[in-house]
């Protein structure tokens, strides 16, 4: 099994241009890793991925987003592009193992997996189109957290409050035609639209969803971004009670802000750290939790 750094592309030096903060390039080093391993073989490659993503709803369990049965991270299949891994209905974030998780094909069939192969043929309905629609999405999250929830109930988009929000500038969502369990292919088809280019969406009236080209980034997104649902529903409250209006960053700060933090290199090496945290769970501990160099 042969493996090589992946270069997802970032954000390009800007030497033309000034910044009041500086140069957004400069906020990561230039060795740090900016994807997955790549492998010659789809099969090896499937192997790391399955566990990566088992780790992913370990990591999910921990922030409390496992909400009964609701919620799933899906993972575009390497061997066959058209099917995608998923948890299967029923079992616990915290319990998931890649032997667990089932292969769904395009027609929402189980073809492979563990001993329990039940769908929540929601996840079919939205992620099948989500992937669909996106060739470059490779995982997709959805869970319904508590401050996802609550925002999504408001009917709008994210403030610009501060840095972290910055990374879903201009790149999230609203979704706000709720029409209950989606069951039907059509209305992930709409999901699917909304979201367009973007890495997240508010879904109104239900729960958040993120995606991306790789595993770490989805998660890291999703996890900030239930995180900046928190911060917006305070600093609303603040600002209610205070009756002053809250301070928002400016279209151009935001932006700079969008190109240190908010492109698709920046999202895997921020993931990172979070799948350090449940690698014990499996007995491993690897450089910066890539899962490659044991330490």
């Amino acid at each position: 099994m042969a493996q090589s750094a992946t270069e997802i592309p970032v954000v390009g030096s800007k030497q033309t241009e000034k910044y009041a903060s500086g140069n957004p390039d400069l906020t990561f080093p230039t060795n740090v890793p900016t994807g997955p391993p790549s492998f010659e073989d789809k099969y090896g490659e499937r192997k790391y991925l399955k566990h990566r993503l088992a780790m992913a709803f370990r990591i999910f369990a921990k922030f409390g987003f496992a909400e009964g049965v609701a919620g799933r991270i899906t993972l575009r299949d390497p061997v066959d592009p058209q099917s995608f891994w998923v948890n299967p209905f029923g079992l616990h974030f915290s319990l998931v193992t890649a032997d667990d998780l089932i292969l769904v094909n395009h027609d929402g069939k189980v073809v492979d997996g563990g001993k329990n192969r039940m769908l929540n043929y929601a996840a079919f309905a939205i992620h099948s189109e989500i992937h669909s629609a996106r060739p470059d999405v490779a995982c997709a999250a959805h869970s319904h957290s508590v401050y996802g929830r609550a925002f999504c109930a408001t009917g709008r988009e994210l403030d610009m409050l501060t840095q972290d929000s910055c990374v879903f500038y201009k790149d999230h969502a609203l979704y706000d035609q709720f029409a209950g369990v989606v069951l039907a292919s059509e209305e992930g088809k709409h999901i699917a639209k909304a979201l367009g280019h973007r890495k997240a969406v508010l879904l109104g009236n239900h729960g958040l969803l993120t995606a991306g080209k790789t595993i770490e980034e989805v998660v890291a997104y999703f996890v900030l971004l239930d995180k900046c649902c928190e911060v917006q529903l305070a600093a609303d409250a603040s600002a209610a009670g205070s009756g002053k209006p809250l301070i928002k960053i400016g279209g151009k700060e935001a932006q700079n802000t969008w190109e240190a933090l908010g492109h698709s290199a920046s999202g895997y090496f921020m993931g990172l750290p979070l799948f350090q945290t449940v690698e014990a769970e499996f007995g491993e501990r690897t450089f910066l939790g890539r899962g490659l160099e044991p330490l």
